[in-house]
């Protein structure tokens, strides 16, 4: 039995380990394609060639990130096969169909027009190069479609039926599987994250590079206009979060109640029709003992919770953790293994949920009070170096959302790998060891590292370059006879 929590532990943390690494850039470059399709939208629109050279700059971020995220995804893809055999075999049939449309469709697509837009600049008119990034842009987008599909089963199964035969699920109906409700939630939730994402790490590489130079340097223009762009984006992504993220929350509380629960601090039900205020409070902070899942500290703003959850100033039932899991075990039955229950990690989630939330609105914040400072007519962005090194930090705090609400997501869903079908424990291949997991953890976690480094270093190296760097490479390489022998021919 110790072996098999063992193998179960060091297969969980594989899985986040290539999942978060893996997640870091799928934002990162999906928000990228459109800020740069953005860019290059105005090169077309202004003819105003600041707008190509930042298009051409930022698009160098951009294919870095690309890369090392079609790296990550193989990766992820490989230790399915390796740690969650019994999971892969049981949604196979479901998982087929999606995956397969979004390989031979959404990633053609996308991997055939991303060269054509980075070798064709003075093949095709502006008006049709543009053309290309939008195509990429899209195409990574409708690629999340179909790999969030799949996640979409596992949070709320549709579409399928059992074979008790063979004992699997089998795709009965691919159309349900598209109008999966989770899906349209946790979509657009994922794209307007993504320009939150592009728009930060623009902003904040730009304030940094805006730190090295002079307030007369040549290159201070296209750091300026890049930083206006990208938080413009950036705060449509969080409006489009907020947005998103408060119709996710409602729907949990019927597709996920425990998930929901946990986020909220919720261990005994909150009925307000039984309350004095008729309302029910939110937890600011909250603190639940691991073994009794009882709170052990809280504090809490009234009527909140009924507000975010409810939609209205009182009113609303929100079930308790203890509640739910009663109700769950005469649903389900003990799960198997050292499992015992169907309590998910309420700490992890109430905190993650917070640094999600409280992390977004600190963005939106920098972003108001940058594009002030930025403004047409005004120089505090270049003088307030403060608020550059402000900027330039938040350049990593969309990473630290992101994982947050994927730390939601997917530790919400436990005991369940698919959520009501089969348990994490149940999911795990048969014939793999404490060792061999051991030793692979030790092997991502060091690949992981290293690309990780690279991407850093050659991000780095193209800020430090400059987006001027190949025109004066140019100048530099000329040969100085060339402008003598042109004066001679004058002669």
């Amino acid at each position: 039995m110790n072996a098999l929590v063992g193998i179960v532990d060091l297969a969980r943390f594989q899985f986040a380990m290539t999942t978060i690494f893996h997640f870091f850039f799928v934002p990162m470059s999906i928000g990228l394609g459109i800020v740069v399709a953005v860019m290059e939208t105005l090169y077309v629109i202004k003819k105003d060639e600041i707008y190509k050279k930042m298009t051409q700059f930022w698009g160098k971020i951009f294919l870095l990130s690309f890369a090392v995220g079609v790296v990550t995804g193989l990766i992820q893809e490989f230790q399915f096969g390796m740690n969650w055999s019994e999971y892969s075999r049981y949604v196979g049939d479901i998982f087929g169909a999606p995956l397969a449309v979004e390989a031979l469709v959404a990633f053609f697509a996308e991997s055939t027009f991303i060269g054509l837009w980075s070798f064709t600049w003075d093949r095709f008119k502006p008006a049709v190069h543009v053309i290309f990034i939008w195509i990429t842009a899209i195409a990574s987008m409708i690629s999340s479609l179909w790999i969030l599909a799949a996640n979409s089963f596992m949070q709320n199964p549709v579409g399928y039926a059992i074979d008790n035969e063979k004992g699997r699920a089998v795709l009965t109906n691919f159309g349900d599987l598209l109008l999966n409700k989770q899906l349209w939630i946790e979509f657009p939730h994922v794209v307007v994250g993504t320009l939150v994402t592009a728009g930060f790490i623009v902003a904040g590489m730009s304030a940094f590079k805006l730190l090295k130079l002079k307030q007369d340097d040549p290159e201070v223009p296209l750091f300026r206009k890049s930083i206006n762009i990208a938080l413009v984006v950036g705060l449509v992504g969080l409006g489009g979060a907020f947005i998103t993220g408060d119709q996710h929350a409602f729907e949990l509380q019927s597709m996920q109640p425990m998930k929901y629960a946990a986020m909220e601090g919720v261990d005994e039900t909150i009925n307000s029709s039984k309350r004095a205020d008729k309302a029910q409070p939110w937890a600011a902070i909250a603190v639940t003992n691991p073994k009794t899942h009882k709170s052990i500290a809280k504090i809490e703003v009234p009527y909140a919770l009924s507000i975010l959850g409810n939609h209205s100033l009182t009113g609303g039932t929100t079930k308790g953790t203890i509640e739910l899991n009663k109700e769950f075990e005469a649903k389900y039955g003990k799960t198997k293994g050292d499992i015992k229950d169907y309590y998910v990690p309420e700490n992890t989630l109430f905190y993650s949920f917070r640094v999600m939330a409280m992390g977004a609105g600190l963005l939106a914040l920098v972003a108001i009070v940058a594009l002030w400072f930025n403004r047409k007519k005004s120089q505090l962005i270049l003088t307030q170096r403060w608020f550059l090194w402000v900027m330039g930090v938040m350049t990593f705090f969309p990473f630290v959302v992101n994982t947050a609400g994927w730390l939601v997501t997917e530790l919400g869903r436990y005991p369940w790998v698919v959520y009501g079908l089969m348990t994490i424990a149940d999911a795990v291949s048969p014939n793999v060891s404490v060792a061999s997991l051991l030793f692979s953890n030790i092997v991502y976690f060091l690949t992981f590292s290293t690309l990780g480094g690279v991407m850093i270093w050659l991000s780095r190296r193209v800020l430090h370059q400059g987006p001027y760097y190949e025109q004066e490479a140019t100048q530099t390489d000329r040969d100085p006879y060339d402008d003598l022998a042109g004066k001679e021919a004058q002669v």
